[in-house]
């Protein structure tokens, strides 16, 4: 369809929504019509492979407690999917908690549910360590990295410095004894990735190289972003508590997506897991959102009437 033929149906379904006239239910098909009609891009993924950076922020051993308890909370939903959840490399903290973890997950729409999860994650509730009792406020941020190929970021040979080392922790006598660790520093823009989840060098450096391609698309993307549309939120990487995308109230067994406004209970059950009614609303708000930004990209103004005025909701 040319952009003049869309722009000419999407003007006689607006004429039978704002027509006083028209019966409720077919005001309700006239907008779901209309929202198909603005949707330039499903909200659906058929990407199934990503990368998840996990990292400790404001709030020192809580934050890190914290930080490994999202990381499980993502475990545990892939494992209710059935997808695979694989550490890349990790670093952990005394008390058990994570100062940083990189996995990588793999497994159908994998992407299309954890593509919202990238921000900060703030944590309300009195901590293991605090002996007063006092209630603690403390972050840590997820970023949502897609695989990208070979092919759509091409990475030079003299653009990188590769280090091998002996890898540390948990893997077992062969991992630990070995040099098989890497690291690759990527000259021109300074990032580095480490992974040490192989036995085998060859296998950890290709790993490294695939979070080095995940991390430059989206700096590229994130240089790119004002040619996006308004919904396409950049992801926060400081890990200050003021720039939250969502808050676990542990006093009030309550979780604010700050995104959408909306509050859901029983924060074990989502630490365990079950994001299921959490994502499915941030997957609605997106798609009325981009809907109504498309419609502003192809007129030049606002949308005049709400797409989620509907009683047979999507």
């Amino acid at each position: 369809m040319t952009d003049e033929a869309l722009k000419q149906r999407i003007q006689e379904t607006l004429k039978l929504l704002q027509n006083p006239q028209t019966e409720t239910e077919l005001a309700d098909l006239a907008r779901e019509e209309l929202l198909g009609l603005l949707q330039s891009q499903n909200t659906k993924s058929d990407k199934a492979r990503l990368i998840l950076e996990i990292r400790a922020g404001v709030g020192g051993q809580e934050a890190e407690l914290f930080a490994a308890e999202l990381m499980r909370m993502y475990q545990r939903l892939s494992q209710r999917k059935g997808w695979e959840f694989r550490t890349l490399d990790i670093s952990f903290s005394p008390l058990g908690g994570i100062k940083e973890a990189i996995v990588e997950v793999n497994g159908p729409l994998a992407y299309d549910m954890l593509q919202f999860e990238g921000g900060v994650h703030r944590v309300q509730r009195v901590p293991k360590t605090e002996k007063s009792g006092r209630l603690h406020t403390s972050a840590a941020t997820v970023a949502v990295l897609p695989e990208v190929s070979e092919s759509e970021i091409v990475i030079r040979p003299e653009d990188i410095r590769v280090d091998v080392y002996r890898a540390s922790g948990h893997g077992g006598q062969g991992v630990n004894t070995t040099d098989s660790a890497v690291r690759i520093t990527h000259l021109p823009t300074g990032l580095v990735v480490t992974c040490q989840d192989e036995r085998s060098q060859i296998k950890n450096r290709a790993k490294a190289m695939t979070v080095l391609r995940a991390r430059l698309a989206r700096q590229q993307e994130e240089q790119d972003t004002s040619t996006r549309s308004s919904t396409r939120r950049a992801m926060i990487q400081s890990g200050d508590r003021s720039e939250k995308i969502r808050t676990y109230n542990f006093p009030q067994d309550r979780i604010t997506d700050h995104r959408i406004k909306e509050s859901f209970r029983a924060i074990e059950r989502v630490l365990d897991g079950d994001l299921n009614a959490l994502v499915a609303r941030l997957q609605s708000a997106y798609k009325y959102e981009s809907a109504t930004a498309e419609y502003e990209k192809l007129f030049n103004e606002p949308l005049p009437v709400s797409l989620t005025e509907t009683t047979t909701r999507v």
